[in-house]
Order: structure tokens, then sequence, then C-alpha cells
């Protein structure tokens, strides 16, 4: 079976061309650099080019709320859990009706981040557009954390959708928690305890998951987009169909013969559940999910923003329950 933690080289050539090759984008750099310097400079003109000034310190003695942003509305709202009400937190993409990977950067994003006290963000060119940002507006205070980095996840190969990992949250959480003991001292023992309560709460999604091992590992499904397939692999499920999968997120046309193979998945029945991406898609993969109703294969969707109104347990355990429906039913 296919290493589901291993994409294919072309994740970076996606990312890449989204992040890069769009119109206007070779003079956003320049312009970014222009408009983070004057929101962080208001009143003063600044040269071309020129690297803005780091926020003015508090007065002595004063305590300031620490300022994170989360390039991803799920690390924010892991940020929000174990910061509490001891930090403001903005998170760029939080739209689930919108395709991430189409995002522009605009000057309320800038002026976030040229800011920020703590940047979290995805890394493996997924959101691309934050590394472009801090070239811009280099700061010895700010403190990053790239999850990719944070989970050893380099490389050209590696799949990027690492929020769907269960593996990555607790470990976030975890440097969020150290993070924060750093900036703030006096707070540290709060700060402690809601790790301790985060990590307590990732507990039904761990038991879920182990659920659903014991009972369908080993199960064939296809996905349109590798997009949970960290969590199909902690499940034990043997997908079908990468070449596909990563051909369409990959924004190529997939092969006829890759095509006429997952097709002919569906219309066989040789897989339990198609797993489609709500976030991003056309005409072609609606097709194929009216294809897999047709055929009686059970569809799940899922998503690339965590939804207004769930916390990513939430999200996460109702994704969970979706999927096992979906096995359970087509189980013999």
């Amino acid at each position: 079976m296919p290493d589901p933690h291993v994409a294919s080289s072309t994740f970076e050539g996606r990312h890449r061309l989204r992040a890069w090759l769009r119109p206007w984008a070779p003079r956003l750099a320049a312009l970014m650099a222009v408009l983070i310097a004057m929101v962080a400079a208001p009143g003063v003109a600044p040269a071309l080019g020129a690297v803005p000034a780091p926020p003015a310190a508090p007065p002595t003695g004063a305590r300031s709320v620490i300022r994170i942003v989360a390039a991803e509305n799920f690390y924010g709202d892991v940020a929000r859990q174990v910061a509490g009400p001891d930090a403001r937190i903005v998170s760029v993409l939080r739209n689930p009706a919108s395709d991430p990977h189409l995002f522009q950067v605009d000057v309320p994003t800038a002026r976030a981040l040229a800011a920020a006290d703590l940047l979290i963000y995805n890394g493996l060119y997924y959101d691309a557009w934050v590394p472009r940002l801090l070239s811009s507006m280099p700061s010895s205070t700010r403190r990053v954390i790239e999850v990719a980095a944070l989970m050893h996840r380099q490389g050209a190969d590696a799949n990027p959708h690492l929020w769907y990992d269960p593996a990555t949250m607790p470990a976030l959480a975890r440097a969020l928690a150290a993070q924060l003991q750093q900036l703030d001292p006096a707070h540290a023992s709060a700060y402690a305890q809601r790790l301790q309560r985060f990590l307590e709460s990732m507990r039904p999604i761990d038991a879920q998951i182990a659920q659903l091992r014991r009972r369908y590992a080993g199960m064939p499904v296809t996905a349109t987009e590798p997009v949970a397939n960290y969590l199909t692999a902690a499940i034990g499920l043997t997908m079908r169909g990468q070449r596909f999968a990563l051909a369409v997120m990959n924004d190529t046309e997939p092969g006829a013969r890759e095509t006429a193979a997952f097709e002919r998945s569906l219309t066989e029945r040789q897989v339990r559940v198609l797993i489609y991406n709500e976030q991003a898609g056309g005409s072609a993969i609606q097709r194929l999910v009216g294809l897999a109703h047709r055929s009686h294969v059970p569809v799940v969707g899922v998503t690339e923003t965590e939804p207004p109104g769930l916390d990513y347990q939430q999200w996460t355990l109702m994704q969970l329950s979706a999927l096992g429906r979906a096995l359970s039913s087509s189980h013999p």
C-alpha cells in the first residue's frame, strides 16, 4: 500500500503555482513591503521597500495582551484554547466556503502580521504568502511556529494537510504553551492548565479513531484529493486512486488511465467510500460524486477550513462520525 503520508513532488508545484503564478503576483512582494511599512508607522511616508519599525514597547510595568496571528483558523482555534483571555488572536483563512489556495493578501492581514508577537502557519507551500510577508518585515522579537517544521514534515513530497494528522494539534498545543510561558511568565501556570485541558479534550478523537481502526482497518476507500489522508491512514484505511487525487489537487488534468480506473473503482464498488473536498472542485468532481451516489458508494465531504461555530475537536469528531457512518453503511 502506498505510504499515505507521502503524496508527490507535485505538492510543491501545486502550492507554488497557486501562491506565485497568478495575476499581479510578481508585484505583490514590493507592494506588501510598502503597505506594511505604512501600517506599522501611520502618518509616515515610507520609502519603497523600507522595512517597518517594530511596534512600540508598552510602558514599564504595563502588561500587554499577546498578539497571535494564525494563517489558518484551526491553528487559531488551538491558540485560543491554550492562550485563553491572555491573548488576542487573528485567524486569516477562516471561510470554509472559499478555496484557501486562492487567498490574496490584503492590508488588514499585513497589519496583523506586522504587529504579531507570535505567528502560526502551516508551511509546505500551503500558505506560501506567509514567508513572503515575513521577509518584508523582519523582526528580532516575533516568534514563529511553522507546523510543518514542528511535525518534521519537510520536502516536496510531504502532504501539507497536517491538521488532519491526529498528532499535529497536541504537538502544536505543547509548542504554543511553551512559547506563551516565555512571553508571559507571570501566567505560566494558567497556560499549563489550559494545555492539560486541551490534551484531555483530544482523547475522544483518539478513542474514535481507535474504534474505527479496530472495525475497518484495511477497507479500501478513495478520495478526489488527499486532504484527509493523514486521518484515513490513522484509521488504517487503504487509499486507492492516489494518482488521480494528486492530479486534481495539483490543478492538472488526470490521465485517461487514472480517470478510468477511478471511475471503475466506483461503478464496480471496489472502494467502500468516496471522500471529496467540499471547498475545491468543479463539474468533474461533482460528476464523480454523482457517479458514486448512483453506484451506491457512500460519499463523505471534508473541508480545509474549520467551520464557524465549531472548535477543532467538534469539527474532527463530526468528520470522523460521518466517515464512520459511511463505512458502516457500506460494510458487508
